[in-house]
């Protein structure tokens, strides 16, 4: 059964996630640091890791197995699912993949270099409407995808 893990600490989509994993019927495991409450549905669980840099990420990753779903913002998480078979897709909507997951990284090296020398100091655009709508439409897409990679 694929499942969809969710790197809770920040997600901004987590209830479009569980509507989705709704439709389809699908285990959805949201990992974080600090207990979330959940919708009262027994494919919800929340899986509470300690405190630390990357412990959700990491419990994803030693969780997560070929044709999951893994919804997250962080490059090195998304690396680590697709070399296991699983799927990564952004809160935007926009999917981790083999051909841009090199890029992404590189930005990301990039772009911490940038704020450590104080070059950059915002951050990501605000959250939209848009990007829900982006995300809900990708992750449709996602799922079918993986359902073609259980056969």
């Amino acid at each position: 059964m694929i499942r969809i893990f969710i790197d809770g600490d920040a997600c901004p989509v987590k209830d479009e996630a569980f509507k989705v994993a709704a439709r389809y019927g699908l285990r959805t495991i949201v990992v974080g640091n600090a207990w979330l409450r959940l919708p009262d549905d027994p494919l919800l669980s929340m899986v509470v890791v300690p405190e630390g840099p990357d412990a959700a990420d990491d419990r994803i990753a030693e969780m997560i197995e070929a044709a999951d779903i893994c919804v997250t913002n962080d490059i090195p998480l998304g690396g680590r699912c697709l070399a296991k078979g699983a799927l990564a897709i952004r809160p935007n909507g926009k999917p981790f993949t083999e051909a841009s997951i090199g890029d992404a990284m590189a930005t990301r090296e990039l772009m911490n270099a940038l704020r450590e020398t104080g070059a950059i100091t915002g951050g990501p655009a605000p959250f939209s409407r848009q990007d829900r709508s982006r995300f809900l439409s990708a992750l449709d897409t996602m799922v079918h995808q993986a359902r073609r990679m259980k056969r």
